[in-house]
């Protein structure tokens, strides 16, 4: 057995973004997923346009900037595809336990310590992905951007876009508020960007292609989401519908991992099924929900 991480008792709960001596590739087995997701992490500088309440990222040493290597990119995502594709990477003590039904490659998920598509050629770097994807002969891995919709209007998605498109590519778009000042307390965008302009560019993209929405809901200072706030979520959702969207799922998760503010909490399961419940009679999508043990 290769011993190359020390053991996990649960593979799902280990998100580090380290593995082997890659730079920027870090499998992961996902429960939303529902597999293993094959990480990029083109933000090692730990640079977000975002600094969300409930971040687990520690932004308080930030790396140098830096600018990507397609080269080594593209050599580390041929690598853990290989280990994956072949079944070796399961003989690894870190994913030793992982569970027969979970021992997919469900994706090449563009996630990690900041926004991915703040990286100016974004699109070269998705058109890496696809090219691996190719070499590798795996027409069933999905190539998925994790984003917070900051940069949906951007060229270089745009660019990428395409590319996504013609390679069974996701976009997995964050929206986490229904009021502009829960966003503006919560995400913490900066530089000030309006709620109005991130469902916007969601809803631009959703006419194009079905869009994932990521949603998280906790306890803020003790309390949970107030009935306005989610019934104005809700709306914001239907804002996207009116608009000519497609919504495929709505993921509505809580808080699993230390967040950067002690004012956030984890909801209870039964919080977040009546949240889930109310986004299902009010605005009409499918949503899946993903507890703090998730």
């Amino acid at each position: 057995m290769i011993k190359l991480d020390a053991p996990e008792a649960d593979p799902v709960l280990d998100h580090r973004r380290q593995w082997r001596s890659c730079r920027y590739v870090y499998p992961v087995v996902s429960r939303r997923a529902r597999g293993l997701s094959v990480g990029v992490n083109v933000n090692l500088d730990k640079a977000c346009n975002f600094a969300c309440l409930y971040c687990q990222i520690d932004r308080s040493a930030r790396r140098k900037d830096h600018a990507v290597d397609l080269d080594v990119l593209e050599r580390e995502l041929l690598l853990a595809l290989d280990e994956a594709l072949s079944g070796r990477l399961w003989d690894e003590d870190r994913f030793a336990s992982t569970a027969a039904a979970l021992r997919r490659v469900n994706d090449i998920a563009f996630s990690g310590d900041g926004e991915p598509t703040c990286l100016d050629n974004f699109d070269r770097a998705v058109a890496v992905a696809a090219d691996a994807r190719r070499q590798k002969n795996a027409p069933d891995v999905k190539i998925v951007v994790i984003t917070n919709s900051t940069r949906l209007d951007s060229d270089p998605f745009a660019r990428a876009l395409p590319i996504l498109a013609a390679n069974n590519g996701e976009i997995w778009a964050k929206l986490d508020a229904g009021t502009d000042a829960f966003f503006q307390r919560v995400n913490r965008p900066h530089p000030v960007i309006p709620l109005d302009r991130i469902v916007s560019n969601i809803a631009r993209v959703a006419r194009e292609q079905p869009v994932v929405i990521q949603s998280l809901f906790f306890r803020l200072d003790g309390s949970p989401p107030p009935p306005a706030e989610i019934d104005a979520y809700c709306d914001r959702l239907n804002d996207i519908l009116a608009a000519g969207g497609k919504v495929r799922l709505v993921q509505a998760h809580t808080v699993a991992r230390a967040p950067a503010s002690p004012s956030v909490t984890s909801l209870g399961e039964a919080e977040l099924d009546r949240i889930a419940d109310r986004i299902r009679t009010r605005a009409a999508v499918r949503v899946e929900t993903f507890y703090s043990h998730s």
